[in-house]
């Protein structure tokens, strides 16, 4: 042996770990494929259930509505006001809307619900009197509602 090689630090070499050491900590194969499956099910589930939502919520597109418009009111005397207002409903269907009128207060000084029938165009016009207990300020729609 030389001076040289004596003098040259030896790197000790790496422990190599068994395979009952990796099997104790949970380093084999097979578990490291057992958990890249239970995530692409876990992905491909969360993937399943977004899409069903999507569709039920947002496309099913079989829910009718009524839409509302208040256009004009006249106060005619003390004790009733006209109330005119558009109404939108799908085709065929029919509705029954609830019209109020409202003292200065904002408080419900009459009311009146009338069913409207069913017609070939989906937005009419309608125009209401309703009788009040006091003056009212001002007449409009409360809701509609398919019937």
């Amino acid at each position: 042996m030389s001076m040289d090689d004596e003098t040259q630090p030896t790197s000790p070499a790496a422990p190599v770990e068994s395979a009952e050491l990796q099997a104790r900590y949970g380093r084999t194969p097979g578990r490291r494929l057992r958990g890249r499956l239970f995530a692409w099910i876990g992905g491909a589930g969360a993937v399943l259930v977004a899409l069903v939502w999507v569709i039920w919520a947002g496309l099913d597109g079989s829910s009718a509505t009524v839409a509302t418009q208040d256009t004009a009111h006249t106060v005619i005397d003390s004790r009733s006001v006209q109330v005119e207002f558009d109404v939108t409903v799908p085709r065929g269907a029919t509705a029954s809307c609830a019209v109020q009128a409202l003292s200065e207060k904002f408080a419900v000084v009459g009311w009146k619900v009338i069913d409207l029938p069913a017609s070939d165009q989906s937005t009419r016009s309608f125009s209401e009197t309703v009788r009040t207990s006091e003056l009212a300020s001002t007449g409009l729609i409360y809701d509609c509602w398919l019937t």
